[in-house]
């Protein structure tokens, strides 16, 4: 079909532009100039962000799953899902980035051609969930500095149970089984959990109690940090599990159960920690991602879904959800739980 030729020639265009962080490179595949626009904005943040960490960037590859098509009369509606796979250096030492990203593109039929006249990113880290509009709704109860914790009740899902002790005890926080968790379901949802449509908090959720964070079951949403998975049609999860401003008031209040520490700066952190991102500067925060790894200059990679990314660099400028006025909070992970 020619229409899939068209789409053939901008993959490899997109893939050109990547790696020459140019994107008139696309220019002859794409005829969409506000995406093009947009798009080397973001190259130039992204070739500024290699040159400052002194890196040195070695091959761009780039793998295009067709996911669905919508087709009318001379015109189609392709949604492309790319995983991206980026190896540089630095210092010698080679790393590699992973990310999957979908794009919605339209194709029109012009004098017997295909071309390609809009791209569409979709699904984001800018994205706003269902579940953050319910937060927004809820005042977030004082309960989430000093709950009152009740008994743990069982969990739906046997292989994520805890089993609640009568007396105080103190669990010491496994960064490593945190990161290994985070690595093994960056690009994937693990079976034993619900998936949210903005999946970000969720999944670092489960990669803290994978490593060991216990939970602190209210049986209220607006107060705790837990998850028991559905009963009948209800879903059972706090605000804190699943929303990435509530889990960010949460976190630095922690006294007992899970808790962290805000610090000044993203090289304090270690495997294991938490970085929370507001986007526009307004107090309100988006998005969430936990340490994996340090680069060489001792800074953070980091593991997200929504998009789903394997040890990308922490400040997110290569994200369309960036912009200039995006703050950050750096969230170290308390070394013990009392629980």
């Amino acid at each position: 079909m020619e229409w899939k030729q068209a789409l053939y020639r901008y993959v490899d265009a997109h893939n050109k532009m990547m790696a020459e962080y140019n994107a008139d490179a696309a220019s002859e595949s794409v005829r969409d100039s506000s995406y093009l626009d947009k798009q080397q904005v973001r190259l130039e943040r992204m070739k500024d962000q290699i040159k400052q960490r002194g890196g040195r960037s070695l091959r761009h590859e780039t793998r295009v799953k067709l996911r669905h098509v919508k087709q009318g009369y001379g015109v189609i509606a392709a949604e492309l899902e790319f995983r991206r796979r980026w190896i540089y250096t630095i210092a010698k030492k080679e790393y590699t980035q992973e990310t999957r990203e979908r794009e919605i593109v339209t194709l029109r039929e012009f004098k017997g051609s295909w071309i390609l006249t809009s791209v569409q990113p979709i699904q984001h880290e800018g994205e706003r969930s269902r579940q953050e509009f319910h937060v927004q709704h809820h005042s977030l109860s004082k309960d989430y500095m000093d709950a009152t914790v009740y008994p743990s009740e069982p969990l739906l899902n046997k292989q994520i149970n805890t089993i609640g002790t009568p007396f105080a005890r103190t669990v010491r926080y496994d960064r490593k089984e945190a990161a290994r968790y985070a690595d093994l379901w960056w690009d994937q949802p693990n079976p034993a959990y619900l998936t949210f449509e903005v999946d970000c908090t969720n999944y670092v959720s489960q990669c803290l109690f994978a490593g060991g964070a216990p939970m602190n079951y209210t049986g209220k949403r607006e107060s705790g940090w837990w998850y028991s998975g559905m009963e009948g049609s209800r879903e059972l999860w706090s605000y804190s599990w699943a929303v990435a401003h509530a889990l960010q008031s949460y976190l630095p209040r922690g006294r007992r159960y899970l808790g962290g520490t805000e610090v000044n700066s993203a090289g304090e952190l270690l495997p294991g920690d938490v970085i929370c991102y507001d986007w526009d500067g307004n107090g309100r925060f988006q998005h969430n991602t936990i340490v994996t790894a340090k680069d060489k200059n001792g800074m953070p990679l980091v593991n997200a879904h929504t998009v789903s990314s394997y040890h990308r660099y922490w400040d997110y400028r290569d994200s369309y959800a960036w912009t200039k006025q995006t703050r950050y909070v750096f969230i170290h992970i308390h070394n013990n739980f009392n629980e």
